[in-house]
């Protein structure tokens, strides 16, 4: 990616940011320098204090995400329906949520982007989302059918997405190429971290329905709010706000593929690793009960465990994986060997025939999935169509992070229909999407 440009060199110039370091120096920022190289003069290090407040807030955005998602939602389900039904259900309920979430990201993004309030460009939309999502999941706890579900899921999943939207585009806003994958790395822990306390917290309160869902909500919250309260976020002057016209809304979810075809190439690579992932998280709890014929109520207990396993691999491959790709200067050879091992451990998974098979998969799947979120949301970065539109930009990319949590519910039921009612044989089926989002990352010749 290039240098701000210089005065006289022929580009335009731009503003040059004070001298100062850690949460300070953001606030004059312009849309062009949402990505600044290590080489230019104004790029600095970011401080751990900022590094750990962020973390915390993405910590408990993917916590407030992810404790519905893999255990309190489908228990939910279950209880309104009965296993035979649930599986439909939450296929119904979680397919169209995702569905509204794949547009939900990019958009919120482009608000995002275009936000001149005097609180900043990120911040207000953090707090919206957060109060909205929140709402959504107290819709889904309280209601007593289907029907109610999906309209509170489905209101969880759009404010969610605003305020995840908000945060993933402090990444470029702030953070220099230099540090991309430390803090990428630093990032990649959220998720376990996430799962592990999302699980434990739901066991915890097994039992009371109410705090199975809120309880996740308060805790993270308070640390989203904190990181929105001091964050020195970045302004955009009123006059600076781009023109708003109906090919410009509709470009907020795409970017053209032949243009950008690094960003095409990265966006199908997470399209496919997260399908394989999706499939695990949304039907384990039915794959504990339905393959290894687990009692319902283990199956909170056993999904910690398994979430357990996983998270402490994640934790160490992805801030070993984020500091060896910063080191090496590379990307591609990272993401290409975690979907590799992710796809091993989907297949481990699949043919396990006891509660220690789903260990020793979900720990190898720790494995790979740590490396792979650790470098490649730095590879995405790297490859942005334009920096002045960081947040719209990656928030198309994260629709490859949404779209398969609506795929994998539509069809994954036609997949256990062909193979019998299998779950090994939907493990089978993501490990192979796992391998082909290893051969997708190829191509991409912008970054190493």
């Amino acid at each position: 990616m290039p240098d701000v440009p210089a005065p006289g060199d022929g580009l335009p110039a731009y503003p040059r940011l004070p001298p100062t370091a850690g949460l300070d120096g953001l606030k004059y920022r312009t849309a062009a320098e949402a990505a600044l190289e290590p080489e230019s003069p104004v790029a600095h290090r970011v401080g751990w204090g900022f590094i750990a407040l962020f973390t915390l807030a993405y910590i408990s955005t993917s916590l407030m995400f992810l404790a519905p998602l893999l255990v309190t939602l489908a228990l939910k389900v279950n209880a309104l329906v009965g296993i035979k039904q649930a599986p439909k259900s939450l296929a119904l309920v979680a397919g169209i949520a995702a569905l509204l979430a794949i547009f939900a990201n990019p958009f919120f993004g482009k608000m995002s982007d275009r936000t001149s309030s005097r609180l900043g460009m990120r911040r207000p939309w953090m707090v919206i989302g957060l109060l909205g999502g929140s709402l959504g999941i107290l819709i889904v706890a309280l209601a007593p059918s289907i029907a109610v579900v999906l309209v509170g899921w489905c209101m969880a999943q759009l404010f969610f997405n605003a305020l995840l939207a908000a945060e993933v585009a402090v990444l470029p806003d702030q953070v220099p190429a230099a540090q991309r994958g430390l803090v990428a790395g630093v990032l990649g822990v959220c998720v376990p971290i996430a799962s592990v306390t999302g699980t434990f917290l739901v066991k915890l309160f097994t039992g009371n329905q109410l705090a199975m869902f809120l309880v996740p909500c308060a805790i993270g919250g308070f640390f989203i709010l904190l990181f929105a309260v001091t964050l020195k976020d970045r302004r955009l002057a009123k006059a600076d706000k781009p023109a708003w016209s109906l090919r410009e809304f509709a470009s907020t979810f795409y970017v053209n593929p032949r243009k950008n075809p690094d960003f095409a190439w990265a966006f199908a690579s997470r399209f496919m690793f997260v399908l394989a992932y999706a499939f695990l998280a949304t039907y384990q709890a039915y794959y504990l009960l339905g393959k290894l014929g687990s009692a319902k109520a283990d199956v909170p207990q056993q999904i910690f465990l398994g979430t357990l396993a996983q998270s402490v691999v994640v934790v160490a491959a992805s801030l070993i994986g984020g500091k060896l790709s910063d080191r090496t200067g590379r990307r591609k050879i990272f993401v290409l060997t975690a979907s590799v091992v992710y796809g091993v451990a989907m297949f481990v998974i699949a043919t396990a025939s006891n509660f220690n098979g789903f260990l020793v998969g979900m720990a190898i799947g720790g494995l790979g999935f740590g490396v792979y979120v650790a470098v490649d949301l730095a590879l995405a970065v790297d490859v942005l169509p334009d920096k002045g539109n960081a947040a719209k930009d990656l928030g198309v990319f994260n629709m490859a992070g949404a779209l398969p949590f609506s795929i994998a519910p539509g069809i994954a039921p036609a997949i256990l229909a062909i193979g019998g009612g299998s779950y090994g044989v939907l493990y089978g089926v993501a490990g192979v999407c796992a391998i082909i989002g290893a051969a997708a990352i190829l191509p991409v010749k912008r970054v190493r």
